[in-house]
This record gives C-alpha cells, structure tokens and sequence, in this order.
C-alpha cells in the first residue's frame, strides 16, 4: 500500500470507490466538479493503492471563513476507503498524510463535518469552539476544524463556504 497523489488515471476508480464506500454517487461527483474548479489542490487529492487498484482517497480543497474578513482555509471532504478495508487503519494514514501535506504547503486550518469519535482523534476540536459556523444543517459536534498553526483560527469567525460542487450536490 502507498499514498500518493491522485493521477489523471484515477479519476474512473476514485469515483467507483466513493460511490461503493458510501452507496451512492454524489461523493463522486463532487470530487469530479471540484477537480474542474479553482479550490482544486492537485496536491491535496491523495489516494492509497495497492498494485493499481485505488483503496482509498481524500480530497482537501480550498474553502473561506465568511465574517467580517474573508479567510482561506481547507475542507476535508470526502474521504473513501474500499468498505473491505476500513477499520484497518487506512483512513489514518491517509488523513495524516494529507494533514502534514496541507501544513507543508503553508496552510493554516482545515475543516471537516464528519464522525465526532473519530477525527478528534487527530486533533480536529468543535469549530464552535472558534465561533465558526457549518454553512449546512449539521450536529454542532459532527462539524470541526484544526489548526495546523497555533492560533490559526484566534480572531477569525463566521461561516465556512465550501466550493459550489457540495450546494450543488447536497
């Protein structure tokens, strides 16, 4: 198993694995507008293969805190393992991985709405925390952030926008 970025060959088995990790296509086809669009970070579109088979990926794209100022952070959405394969410690790899991605390449924050027990396992906290809110319906603790800079999100508060793919599929 390696972790590596995503290559133009991927697309047709990165969009199989979401629609098969989460039964339906719409992860999918986020990914497939967000690759088209000016929040797509090459870098930031990991995949774990095995032989040439895609078990798994995650996408971080380019997303702005909306309050008073306007800052950019990232988003962390979708992220897929082959359903065989998780519980296994895939996810991990792949989210540290892209975790130190992102900080290397110089940005401060990511947000995520996902599983409350699993990703503060990582260091994300309740975005709330900061006073920053989830553009979509969602449980307060089901929608975090981490600051890959201390004090990334100290005086920053509003409302995430996420790239127009997620309104446009959700």
């Amino acid at each position: 198993m390696i972790v590596r970025q995503e290559q133009p060959e991927d697309k047709e088995g990165i969009f199989e694995l979401n629609a098969l990790a989460f039964g339906q296509e719409d992860e999918g086809q986020i990914v497939d507008k967000i690759r088209t669009g000016e929040n797509y970070i090459p870098e930031l579109s990991l995949v774990l293969a095995h032989e040439d088979k895609i078990m798994g990926h995650i996408l971080f794209s380019k997303a702005k805190i909306k309050g008073e100022q306007e800052h950019e952070t990232l988003v962390l959405a979708p992220m897929a393992i082959t359903p065989t394969f998780q519980k296994r410690g895939m996810g991990s790899l792949l989210l540290r991985e892209g975790l130190r991605t992102a900080e290397k390449m110089g940005f401060e924050s990511i947000f995520v709405l996902g599983h409350p027990e699993y990703y503060p396992k990582f260091g994300f906290k309740k975005a709330s925390d900061w006073n920053i809110k989830c553009p979509f319906e969602a449980p307060d603790n089901a929608f975090m952030a981490i600051e890959l800079v201390e004090g990334a999100l100290s005086n920053k508060e509003g409302v995430v926008e996420y790239d127009e793919a997620f309104q446009e599929t959700s």
